[in-house]
């Protein structure tokens, strides 16, 4: 995991590539796909848990 400097070298690099613009654009991006990506790995648990759930009975 980066430590502080490290981590600030890293956004200075991230915003020298994608433009101070299209950064704000790109961060929402990425949140609503972590979003989704987090929402169906949760539905696919729960399948997962119903499916146990109906094979016991």
């Amino acid at each position: 995991m980066p430590r502080g400097q490290e981590l600030i070298i890293i956004l200075i690099v991230i915003a020298v590539l994608f433009g101070a613009k299209r950064l704000p654009d790109s961060a929402r991006s990425l949140g609503r796909s972590l979003r989704i990506f987090k929402s169906e790995m949760k539905e696919m648990k729960d399948d997962d848990k119903k499916d146990d759930d109906s094979s016991t009975k």
